[in-house]
C-alpha cells in the first residue's frame, strides 16, 4: 500500500511501484465488510468443502457448550490453560481460533516458513486434514489451531490472552511493539471493518463496524478514527489519472478481493497470480514455486525495466 501511497503523492520522485498484495479499496473503507472472512473461508472450502462443514462444526459445538456455560469442558477438549468464565472469555476464544485459520489462508505457500512462526508446506491443506480426522470436532479444532500456536508442541495448554490480542484488525494484530503500532494507525488512518457471520463463512458472528471500532480506539488510545481519510489523502477509487502501478495478488490470499484485480489503464497493471498466497511474488524463488508466480514476476522485471528505461530517458532529454 505504501507503494501506491508514494507513487501517487510524488510521481515526479517515484518511478513506478509494485504493490503486492495491497488492499488499497478495503482499507480506505471501500467494498464488503463480510469479503475478507467470505475468502478465508473459500481458501477451504476450495480444498474440501466438507472442511468447511467441520470447521462451522466445530465452532457450533463451542457455541454450544459456552451457551451452557458449560467452561471446564471447553478448557478440556481445547486445552486451555484456564476455563473461560465469561462471554468475553468466549469471544477472545473464537477470535483466537479464527485468527489461526486466517494465518494460515494468507501464508498457503507450497513451501514451509517461519517468518511468522513454523508454517508447514501447503498450510490450509494441513488444516483440513486436521480437522477431518475422525476423532471429535473440538479436539480437531485445537489441534489444527495448534497448527499455527503450537507448531512446535511445547506448549502444554492454550493461553487465550498472551497467544492473541484483539485490535482495532480483527484479522490480527500480532504481537510485540510492532503490534501496538498497527494497532494505533488501525484506530486512525486504516480502515479494517471486517466481519465474520457464521452465513457467509464458516466462523462465528463477531461485528466490527464503525460502532465497535469507535468505541474500541476511544477506549484504547483515546482517539477517534477517521474513515474516510485514505480516499481524501490517497484516492481511494479514484485511480484512473495515476500511471506506472503493479497491483499483484494471488487468488489465495484474503487480502486479494480487496485490492485491484483488474487493469484500469495501460500503465495500472493487474497481475493476477492462481495458486499464490500473501505477496508470493515478493518472496525468494524456490523450487517448489508454482509457474503463475514464475510468470508473474518476469511481468513485474519487464515492467519495472520500461519504467527505468523511460525515467532515464527523461532525465538525459535536454529541457527546451
Amino acid at each position: 500500500m505504501l507503494s501506491v501511497y508514494m507513487r501517487l503523492r510524488y510521481p515526479n520522485m517515484v518511478a513506478g511501484a509494485l504493490a503486492a498484495s495491497a488492499p488499497i479499496l478495503s482499507t480506505a473503507g471501500l467494498g464488503d465488510p463480510s469479503q475478507f472472512f467470505r475468502d478465508v473461508t473459500a481458501d477451504y472450502e476450495r480444498l474440501a468443502p466438507r472442511c468447511k462443514d467441520a470447521v462451522r462444526g466445530a465452532f457450533h459445538q463451542l457455541k454450544e457448550l459456552a451457551e451452557n456455560q458449560d467452561y471446564r469442558r471447553i478448557q478440556e477438549k481445547l486445552s486451555l490453560c484456564k476455563p473461560p468464565s465469561s462471554p468475553e472469555d468466549i469471544y477472545q476464544l473464537n477470535g483466537l481460533l479464527r485468527n489461526a485459520f486466517t494465518l494460515m489462508a494468507m501464508l498457503d505457500y507450497p513451501y514451509s516458513t517461519h517468518f511468522m512462526g513454523n508454517m508447514p508446506a501447503n498450510p490450509v491443506k494441513v488444516a483440513c486434514e486436521t480437522m477431518l480426522r475422525a476423532s471429535g470436532l473440538l479436539e480437531n479444532l485445537r489441534d489444527t489451531a495448534g497448527i499455527v500456536y503450537n507448531s512446535t508442541g511445547a506448549l502444554g495448554c492454550f493461553d487465550l490472552y498472551s497467544l492473541y490480542v484483539q485490535c482495532a484488525d480483527p484479522t490480527g494484530c500480532g504481537l510485540g511493539s510492532n503490534s501496538l503500532a498497527w494497532d494505533y494507525q488501525a484506530c486512525t488512518e486504516i480502515n479494517l471493518c471486517y466481519d465474520s457471520n457464521n452465513e457467509t463463512d464458516m466462523f462465528p458472528p463477531m461485528t466490527f463496524g464503525e460502532t465497535e471500532r469507535n468505541i474500541y480506539c476511544s477506549k484504547r488510545w483515546a482517539v477517534l478514527p477517521r474513515p474516510r481519510w485514505l480516499q481524501t489523502q490517497f484516492w481511494g477509487d479514484a485511480l484512473s489519472a495515476a500511471s506506472n502501478i503493479i497491483f499483484s495478488n494471488g487468488d489465495l490470499d484474503p487480502w486479494a478481493n480487496g485490492g485491484v484485480r483488474k487493469s484500469l489503464s495501460s500503465s495500472l497493471i493487474a497481475v493476477n497470480i492462481p495458486g499464490g498466497a500473501h505477496h508470493l511474488d515478493l518472496r525468494g524463488s524456490n523450487d517448489a514455486d508454482p509457474e503463475s508466480v514464475i510468470k508473474a514476476r518476469k511481468t513485474e522485471a519487464d515492467l519495472i525495466a520500461q519504467w527505468v528505461k523511460m525515467e532515464r530517458t527523461r532525465l538525459r532529454t535536454p529541457k527546451q
